[in-house]
């Protein structure tokens, strides 16, 4: 039987109950366990906002090229505003070299920041970075905001569930979230016309680098995949009302290992219905603040990992991905 990636409602830990939340919390340790990928229903976050943005993310990805083009940042290398197909092979990360991932995206974080060094300072600066905005179409960055917005509030909620599945206090997280440095990504894979180059995906095989990344999908061909711990592929279902979530590497190093964080790719649609499967997806990859220091929740001298500074590790895993010729 083909194994399948879990589904839990939380909607009985939203409600508060601490038995309630006890249990989701429980079950959210099965599966990290396990493969650290999990379906969430109930999750609250309206559908107004989730389809708001995705109908005008839609329409950025079908406006000419040369429009689009117009919201690259004028400083290179800047993770804001739109990045064209060739700017990234995810596979780098694990190091492993294939040819770039057949994707073009929009690369955002939060909209808006206190007048505090924290934020303006110099190392505050390179991560705090104005979001760059398309003139087309209209109401995109407002739409964006207001998702942005129902993420953070759902992701404190499933950090705060973490804590309470890794055994530690409930609020141990809060200090580490509280000014985080979390991207947000509109990623569209667009129709394949021409036949993919050896080891060419939509997106390479790859871990995220933060906590937690929340995903919302659409259910098309040349959709995501999860490797098993025992090496093998499956599915995962992306519908629109749900969110997917996986556990990064600095979840799985804060856990010591305990909690997996698991390669994952976008593959290529079937030949056959290639020329016509577009997909688009909406990535929110929770990264703790800059300064925090990620060290295992683990006995002393028991620690698998060395500590890691957040913002550090996020820049390493930046520059590792890029793909410096598509600039």
């Amino acid at each position: 039987m083909t194994p399948r990636i879990p589904v839990i409602d939380i909607a009985p830990a939203l409600a508060g109950a601490p038995a309630d939340r006890l249990a989701v919390a429980q079950a959210i340790d099965r599966t990290c366990v396990d493969i650290g990928f999990f379906t969430i229903t109930g999750h609250g976050v309206p559908a107004a906002v989730i389809d708001d943005l995705r109908v005008r993310a839609h329409e950025f990805f079908a406006l000419p090229m040369a429009e689009k083009r117009r919201a690259i940042h004028p400083v290179a290398h800047t993770p804001r505003g739109y990045i064209a197909m060739g700017g990234e092979a995810l596979s780098y990360a694990s190091e492993r070299e294939t040819p770039p991932d057949l994707k073009e995206f929009y690369h955002l974080g939060r909209e808006r920041w206190p007048d505090e060094p924290y934020f303006t300072g110099p190392e505050g600066r390179r991560y705090f970075i104005p979001n760059l905005w398309p003139e087309r179409p209209a109401g995109l960055g407002p739409a964006a905001e207001r998702y942005f917005a129902a993420m953070e509030r759902l992701d404190l909620e499933l950090m705060r569930l973490a804590a309470l599945a890794l055994g530690v206090d409930e609020h141990f997280f809060d200090t580490k979230l509280d000014k985080h440095i979390t991207a947000m990504r509109l990623n569209f894979y667009p129709e394949q016309t021409a036949a993919p180059e050896p080891d060419q995906l939509r997106a390479g095989a790859h871990t995220d680098y933060g906590l937690l990344t929340i995903l919302n999908g659409e259910n098309v061909p040349g959709g995501l995949q999860v490797q098993t711990r025992g090496g093998a592929w499956i599915d995962v279902e992306t519908a629109p009302d749900s969110f997917v979530v996986n556990i990064g590497d600095l979840m799985m190093r804060w856990s010591n290992d305990r909690w997996v964080s698991n390669p994952h790719r976008v593959v290529n649609p079937p030949s056959e219905v290639a020329s016509r499967a577009r997909r688009l997806s909406v990535a929110f990859f929770l990264h703790p603040n800059y300064d925090a220091v990620i060290e295992c929740i683990a006995p002393p001298g028991q620690a698998k990992y060395p500590p890691v500074g957040s913002g550090e590790y996020r820049d390493f895993k930046y520059r590792q991905t890029r793909v410096e010729a598509a600039e």
